[in-house]
């Protein structure tokens, strides 16, 4: 966590933003706490949730973690207002590979068994994040979209690779190209982009039992659904942010952040200067 550019004074890091409890037999439960916002991961978010991946990994009394959130949202994905700021291009650029690659390298080097308990709609990063944990349950409410395409930018978080070995190379494109299919949970089981689909009130139960079943399994291994390799896994990651921190820098993403800044009438001036000066500025990369 130590790598995500820490907020300026008078934005610190609130702990409240997760919240963490562990049952007798060592399962912890990190639940994304910000439901105003829709579990939005915002820098403060991002790094409150880091913080409890660093204290789980590193406390022997936690043997297994379950990541939820609280609301009818499980996440809305990377809110971007809040992680891009104002600067130089070359940095800029620099801030987006270094902080992407952090985000799934995060989970992709999580030490202990993982399940994410999808408990509404997941958009973006939370959706191909839970894709490299252990296991994956998801409530009725579920949702899991992949937007990119509209985007304008690559596939992230392994996905390019990912979604195709989880639940083939049809599903993983309808996902991630133009249609933007956003599977309900049952779906989503159907194509095994998850583990499995429960009533919305049995969802913390059935990730609990899946951990416990783990840990109760001698032979059990971490591992990443689909039998990912995680050091192919990494370096996918990095070619991957490399290539969205490309693309963040490139018209399409530009003038879709632009419009949609303004369609919500909020300030889109960065948008605005960074296409308007694009020309002159894209030597310096």
């Amino acid at each position: 966590a130590r790598g995500l550019v820490r907020p300026a004074r008078g934005l610190a890091t609130k702990q409240e933003l997760t919240l963490s409890e562990t049952d007798a037999d060592g399962v912890a439960t990190i639940t994304l706490n910000n439901p105003k916002r829709l579990n939005g991961w915002t820098a403060p978010m991002m790094l409150s949730l880091f913080d409890r991946f660093e204290a789980a990994a590193a406390d022997d009394s936690v043997k297994a973690v379950v990541l939820t959130g609280a609301g009818s949202y499980y996440c809305a994905g990377v809110d971007l207002s809040s992680t891009l700021k104002p600067m130089w291009p070359k940095q800029l650029r620099e801030m987006i590979y270094t902080q992407n690659k952090l985000v799934f390298d995060t989970f992709l080097n999580f030490p202990k068994p993982l399940c994410v308990a999808v408990n509404g709609p997941a958009i973006g990063a939370s959706v191909t994040t839970a894709t490299l944990a252990d296991g994956v349950v998801a409530a009725e409410a579920a949702t899991f979209s992949t937007p990119f395409s509209r985007l304008g930018v690559p596939p992230e978080g392994c996905s390019s690779v990912h979604f195709a070995a989880l639940m083939g190379a049809d599903n993983a494109a309808r996902m991630l190209g133009p249609e933007g299919w956003a599977p309900t949970g049952k779906e989503a089981a159907a194509a095994n982009l998850v583990d499995e689909c429960v009533p919305d009130a049995d969802l913390l139960d059935a990730a609990r039992a899946k951990c416990h079943a783990w840990l109760a399994d001698p032979a059990y291994e971490k591992a990443h659904r689909g039998d990912g390799d995680t050091a192919k896994l990494l370096q996918v990651n990095d070619k991957e942010s490399q290539d969205l921190a490309d693309a963040f820098l490139d018209y399409p993403f530009l003038e879709a952040q632009a419009a949609f800044l303004k369609k919500k009438g909020k300030n889109s001036a960065m948008f605005d200067v960074l296409i308007a000066t694009r020309p002159a500025w894209k030597l310096l990369l």
